[in-house]
């Protein structure tokens, strides 16, 4: 079914170069209420995502021109350079780097490539979820539909496990969270270190700020894993465990001396006194 975040927020980015299995994917997405855009290259897409606003990206690794990993790439990168309208017809010299607000639309990778080298590369790169061709239609659109529930709902769960929670440092008229020198921004999902911004995915940002609105509870992976993904656990820790790795190598790029994130074992994480 279509989600009122869906007429909100805007349209399905289709990024697939097989005009069979494009059509396929969106005529799927337009019987459950979806707006499906096709793109057929990753230069196409990144353009696409300057002109549009999108709740969802369903992208193919194997795209002519620039690959999915180079555009998952490119729409992971934290940019806060503003788009000028660009139009198909331009140079293949403008800048097709998305917009800071681009980079947090969560993406669904479609790939025949199923081993843990690609799965693991993916969830480095920034994927939300990935599905394995070929795909069953209605895995698909459920996967879809996680997606679009977990971000009409996720953040602002979080926020009212942060504002019932007294133990982190919070101005909630201007929702800063604090903890030691880290400070994020919860309107602008900015995070930065001692006044230095670190770039953080998504994901990080969501793990960081629910471990931060409560610093001194150790948060299992099971909760994790359900709060900032919207799924149900089952076991398989290796993606929350890839993003707690990559979250804590980059605030101890910025900070070498000092642990953020402790992990207590057997239990899960929490922010470290």
């Amino acid at each position: 079914m279509k989600l009122d975040f869906v007429e909100r927020m805007g349209k399905i980015l289709v990024v697939e170069d097989d005009s069979h299995i494009s059509d396929l994917l969106c005529t799927l997405l337009e019987q459950q209420g979806y707006n499906p855009v096709p793109a057929y290259s990753g230069t196409e897409a990144l353009l696409a995502l300057q002109q549009g606003d999108f709740a969802l990206i369903l992208l193919d690794l194997m795209l002519p021109g620039k690959t999915g990993e180079e555009v998952l790439a490119e729409i992971r990168r934290d940019s806060t350079r503003s788009s000028a309208p660009t139009t198909l017809h331009e140079s293949s010299e403008t800048s097709t780097s998305p917009t800071f607000a681009t980079s947090r639309i969560p993406v669904i990778v479609l790939t025949a490539r199923t081993d843990k080298e690609t799965t693991v590369q993916l969830l480095r790169l920034g994927a939300d979820d990935y599905l394995a061709k070929p795909f069953d239609n209605d895995e698909l659109l459920a996967r879809v539909e996680v997606q679009m529930r977990r971000l009409e709902s996720g953040q602002s769960a979080m926020q009212s496990e942060q504002s019932t929670q007294p133990e982190g440092q919070v101005a909630e008229q201007e929702h800063i969270l604090q903890h030691k020198d880290i400070v994020l921004s919860l309107d602008d999902y900015d995070a930065s270190i001692s006044n230095r911004k670190v770039k953080l995915s998504k994901r990080e940002f969501e793990i960081l700020h629910l471990l931060m609105s409560r610093p001194k509870k150790v948060f299992s992976k099971n909760d994790l894993y359900e709060r900032v993904w919207g799924e149900d656990f089952f076991g398989d820790d290796n993606t929350l465990n890839v993003h707690i790795s990559k979250l804590r190598g980059k605030l101890q790029a910025l900070s070498p001396d000092e642990e953020y994130i402790q992990t207590v074992w057997g239990i899960g994480f929490r922010m470290k006194e």
